[in-house]
């Protein structure tokens, strides 16, 4: 993994995430950092991922890469926010 692609990967990541905070109409209960953390965590996995599937052929990151750090971290973040509470016991 290249320089370049973890930069990517970090500011993909913490554009989902602030993206999806915002969208998501349950996010209200998460605290901001955690759908920040998942994106950027999710778009890192996603880099190594496409990494060891054999799309290192340049030194930056290609577009397969970064549309598959979209798509994983949007669903990270969509999955966490929608489920996330922060009153002990779960359900409202």
């Amino acid at each position: 993994m290249t320089a370049i692609s973890l930069v990517t990967a970090v500011t993909v990541g913490l554009a989902t995430g602030l993206v999806g905070r915002f969208v998501t109409t349950r996010g209200r209960g998460a605290p901001i950092w955690l759908p920040l953390c998942v994106g950027v965590g999710a778009s890192v996995f996603a880099t190594v991922l496409t990494r060891l599937g054999g799309d290192a052929t340049q030194n930056g990151p290609s577009v397969v890469e970064v549309l598959f750090q979209v798509l994983c971290a949007g669903g990270a973040v969509a999955l966490v926010v929608s489920t996330a509470d922060r009153r002990p016991g779960g359900l409202r």
